[in-house]
């Protein structure tokens, strides 16, 4: 019998350990899996779809946005939490803003190019909370923001560099003509920023200013989540939402609250996580109740 080289021997072996490799893991445990998941999880295991009327709305694990062509708040419904998962809850691009607490200055845009500039998470939050104050009709003052929704931060310039007296004071975030939101600061006047200045040699400052230290306007309402995903909101910020959403649906707030009730889910094993209100299918009851 004629022995085959032991090149060729081994790439026949090697040739039919990928076929079998490709079949078991590529085909058969996948299929195997998928009929488990189907058959112990059901709809979860379909991405928890949610349908009204036959046709699909969105998933119960995935936030959405309930906003108009113009990209306002529509208000009769619950507004979900903030997004920085692409344009806002792509699921091909989730992940978060990779801003922390130190992300306090924004890039001013040049006048020149509008969208040269970039946002502070502070003033993002900022922003938001003020945002939504005036739409639930409540106070969006926050710790070190301004009233007009930027980060309160100064650029204080002093005589040796990092100590002795205060020669200059800028409002990092406030560009010309915005009037500073202090006139004064040890003394110095407090002068509006020049897009095309340079602030790298003052001190940064953050100003908390008289805002109380419990926000009415909750932290989930003007931060988005890890996974820039979350279908949830805390019971705090859907209770803020209820007598707007009352009010505009012509529905008792009584029966509001009890929708956000029924919607609530608790914490994961009873000690895991903070309860939560789906969004997505909390505004669906109000739409069958209505």
């Amino acid at each position: 019998m004629t022995r085959l080289p032991r090149w060729l021997a081994h790439h026949l072996a090697a040739l039919r350990m990928v076929v079998v490799l490709t079949l078991t893991l590529g085909l058969l445990y996948p299929l195997a899996m998928t009929g488990v998941a189907q058959a112990v999880f059901g709809h979860r295991a379909g991405g928890s779809v949610v349908k009204k009327n036959g046709a699909a709305v969105g998933s119960e694990l995935v936030g959405q946005s309930f906003t108009g062509t113009d990209g306002k708040p529509i208000r009769r419904y619950f507004q979900s939490r903030p997004s920085a998962a692409g344009d806002g809850y792509d699921p091909g691009a989730t992940g978060a803003s990779n801003l922390g607490s130190q992300s306090v200055v924004d890039v001013l845009p040049d006048p020149a190019d509008p969208d040269s500039g970039k946002l502070s998470l502070l003033t993002q939050v900022c922003a938001r909370s003020v945002a939504v104050g005036e739409l639930e009709g409540v106070s969006g003052s926050r710790p070190y923001c301004t009233s007009d929704g930027v980060g309160a931060v100064l650029g204080v310039f002093r005589e040796q560099g990092l100590s002795g007296r205060a020669t200059r004071v800028v409002s990092l975030n406030q560009a010309c003509p915005a009037v500073p939101f202090l006139s004064a600061y040890e003394g110095v006047t407090v002068e509006c920023a020049n897009p095309r200045g340079d602030y790298s040699k003052a001190l940064v400052v953050p100003v908390r200013g008289d805002a109380p230290a419990d926000p009415v306007v909750p932290a989930d309402a003007v931060a988005a989540s890890g996974s820039g995903l979350d279908p949830h909101i805390s019971p705090a910020y859907a209770a803020l939402q209820a007598p707007r959403v009352a009010r505009e649906r012509g529905l008792g707030l009584d029966r509001v609250k009890e929708l956000i009730a029924e919607n609530t889910t608790g914490r994961g094993l009873g000690f895991l996580g903070e309860p939560g209100v789906n969004v997505l299918t909390l505004n669906l009851a109000l739409d069958q109740e209505s």
